[in-house]
């Protein structure tokens, strides 16, 4: 399959970030990654993705600061975001969901094929 739909995953923990960009680029999708909320956003505002997947607990910048960060700028108001988590914990998906994200996903809630379909089934609606 191929696509030119470019996805964004920023993600701290090396082994699902290998997983997830190893999976999607399967899929046909060109991945951009990132390992921190800073250089994220930073790769996100440059490069407009078509979705970034976010986790919420990351170094220098969480996830809550990047989508804060990103629906301020123009093109990233309505950009597609799909927060991929750890926490269960409702105060910071509620605070996550005030920044419009398109869906969320616990860590441990889902297989990887599922959060790759999830990932697609975003993707078709744009």
């Amino acid at each position: 399959m191929s696509t030119s739909k470019i996805i964004l995953v920023i993600e701290d923990e090396h082994p699902i970030l290998l997983v997830l960009r190893d999976r999607l680029r399967d899929e046909g999708y060109r991945i951009l990654e990132a390992r921190n909320g800073e250089d994220g956003l930073s790769i996100a505002l440059k490069e407009h993705p078509d979705l970034i997947v976010l986790d919420l607990l990351m170094p220098i910048m969480d996830g809550i600061s990047v989508l804060r960060n990103l629906r301020e700028d123009e093109w990233g108001k309505t950009a597609k975001v799909i927060v991929l988590t750890n926490l269960s914990e409702n105060e910071k998906l509620q605070e996550a969901q005030t920044f419009g994200v398109n869906d969320y996903l616990i860590k441990t809630d889902w297989k990887i094929e599922e959060v790759i379909e999830k990932i697609k089934s975003k993707l078709i609606e744009s």
